[in-house]
C-alpha cells in the first residue's frame, strides 16, 4: 500500500522548511532506513530517513522549494499504485520526474503554488495591512535589516519567502555600492569566473550564511572582550584517570570526559556568580533562575550550539551522558532546533582542546552575556612549592564578555572561580 512521506516538523516554532537534495529519485527501490532528501530550517539542516521500504513513486517537490512541515513530499509504495491523491498541491498538478529528482531547480523558476492548508506568518504593518511571510523570511528579513512592508511576495498567495528577503537586500546593497561608485569613482573589478584549471566557486549552504550572520551580528552588536588564563589540571587529569578505569571496570556507565568535568566546574562557577549566567537585552537584563549550558559541537553541516536545560540538576556523570547525547544528536541532524536557538542557552562553552589549539577567542552566542573557550592542556613551568619549580600540566581558559553586561573585575572573578573549581574539585 503506497504510504506518503511526510516533511518532518522540527521544533514547535519551525513551521516550514526548505527542500535540500533528494537521495533517491522517482522509481527507485528504497529500504526502510535510507536517507532520503535533506531539509533546512532557520536554524540548521538534517537528513530524513525513509519509515518504509519499497519504490520511490512519486515527489512532490524540488531543490529549494519552502515546504509546511507535515506536508506530503513523497510517495512510496508498489509499482503501479496511484500517487495523485497524495499531492499537496491537487490530484491534476505534476509530480517530479526521476530527472527533475536529480537536478537542482533553476533559480529563476517561478514557486509552484502550494494547497490552501500552508502555514504562515501574518504580520500587521502601521496601516494594518496585513503581510503573510514565512518564517525563515522573517527571520532574515530581521537579520538583513529589511524592510518587510516593502516586499512583494512570490510565494503561495503572494506570501513573501526567502528569496524576496534576499533579492531584496541584493538590490539594496547593490543600490548602496552605485551610490558609493557616484560619489568616488573606481575602476571596475574584472568579472571572476565560476572555475578554472585550479579552482571552483561554490555556493555557501544555508547553514553556513546564518553563522555567519550571527557571528557578524555578535561582533557588530557587543562590546566583546576576552580575559586568558590557565588552570592547574593534575586534579582533572587524575579524576579523568578514575573514571576511564571505572568505566573499563563496568563500575561506572559512563565515560566522563575532560570536557565533561570542565562543564561540570562552570557549573558550579555560574552558581556562585549568577550575573555570567545572563542574556543583555539592550535596556534589561534576563537573570537566569536555572543554568541552561550551550556546548559548541563541530558538525558536518556546520558548527552547531545546542542547550542542554536545567544542567545545574544533573551529577557528572549525569551530565556527561547528556552532553554527549546532546552532541549526537547535533551531528546526526536530528537535534530540535527549539534547543539550537541563541536564546534557548543561558551560557556556553566551547572547547578546542582536543585540536591543539592553546588560546583562542570565542565569540559570544547573542543574546547570552558570555562564552567560555576551553584550551589544551599543556605542560608549563610552575613553582610546586617554595623555591623548587618544575613542569606542571595546565589548561588554558579564554572567557569572552560583553563588556556592556558585566564589567573586568566580575568576569575575571568569574574566570577565577572556574580555576578554583577544577583546581580543587569537589563532586
Amino acid at each position: 500500500m503506497a504510504k506518503p512521506v511526510l516533511m518532518p516538523r522540527q521544533g514547535q516554532s519551525v513551521e516550514s522548511c526548505i527542500m535540500g537534495q533528494w537521495y533517491k529519485s522517482v522509481g527507485e527501490n528504497v529500504i526502510e532506513g535510507d536517507i532520503l532528501f535533506s531539509y533546512e530550517t532557520d536554524k540548521a539542516s538534517f537528513e530524513e530517513e525513509a519509515k518504509e521500504s519499497g519504490i520511490l513513486l512519486a515527489v512532490f517537490f524540488n531543490e529549494g522549494d519552502e515546504v509546511p512541515v507535515l506536508a506530503n513530499v513523497a510517495v512510496i509504495g508498489e509499482k503501479g499504485e496511484a500517487v495523485d491523491k497524495y499531492n499537496p498541491r491537487g490530484e491534476n498538478a505534476a509530480v517530479l520526474t526521476a530527472e527533475e529528482t536529480r537536478e537542482p531547480q533553476a533559480k529563476d523558476e517561478p514557486a509552484k503554488e502550494i494547497s490552501e492548508v500552508t502555514e504562515f506568518n501574518v504580520e500587521e504593518d502601521s496601516s494594518g495591512k496585513r503581510i503573510c511571510i514565512s518564517p525563515l523570511a522573517k527571520n532574515m528579513a530581521k537579520k538583513m535589516d529589511v524592510d518587510i512592508r516593502l516586499l512583494k511576495g512570490s510565494g503561495p498567495r503572494g506570501r513573501i519567502i526567502a528569496r524576496d528577503v534576499e533579492s531584496a537586500a541584493k538590490m539594496v546593497q547593490q543600490v548602496a555600492k552605485e551610490q558609493k561608485s557616484a560619489a568616488q569613482p573606481v575602476p571596475p573589478k574584472a568579472s571572476v569566473p565560476e572555475s578554472g584549471a585550479d579552482f571552483d566557486i561554490k555556493s555557501i549552504p544555508n547553514i553556513r550564511k546564518l553563522i555567519a550572520s550571527a557571528m557578524h551580528q555578535s561582533l557588530q552588536n557587543s562590546a566583546q572582550l576576552t580575559h586568558h588564563l590557565s588552570a592547574d589540571a593534575r586534579q582533572l587529569l587524575k579524576l579523568r584517570k578514575k573514571y576511564k578505569t571505572a568505566y573499563s571496570e563496568g563500575t561506572v556507565t559512563q565515560n566522563v570526559t575532560i570536557n565533561d568535568l570542565v562543564c561540570y566546574a562552570v557549573i558550579r562557577a555560574l552558581q556562585k556568580f549568577p550575573q555570567v549566567n545572563t542574556h543583555y537585552l539592550g535596556d534589561k537584563m534576563k537573570w537566569f533562575k536555572k543554568i541552561h549550558l550551550g556546548l559548541a559541537v563541530d558538525t558536518d553541516r556546520g558548527l552547531m550550539v545546542p542547550a542542554l536545560k536545567n544542567a545545574d540538576n544533573l551529577s557528572i556523570t549525569g551530565l556527561s551522558d547528556q552532553l554527549q547525547h546532546l552532541a549526537a544528536q547535533a551531528r546526526s541532524g536530528n537535534i530540535n532546533p527549539d534547543l539550537l536557538s541563541p536564546e534557548a542557552a543561558s551560557f556556553t562553552v566551547s572547547n578546542l582542546g582536543n585540536y591543539g589549539v592553546e588560546m583562542f577567542t570565542p565569540v559570544i552566542n547573542l543574546p547570552q552575556t558570555a562564552i567560555l573557550g576551553v584550551c589544551a592542556i599543556i605542560p608549563r613551568p610552575r613553582e610546586i612549592e617554595e623555591g623548587v619549580y618544575g613542569f606542571v600540566p595546565v589548561i588554558g581558559l579564554s572567557l569572552t564578555y560583553n563588556h556592556q553586561a558585566i564589567d573586568g573585575g566580575e568576569a575575571t572573578r568569574f574566570l577565577g572561580e572556574v580555576r578554583e573549581q577544577i583546581e580543587n574539585y569537589k563532586l
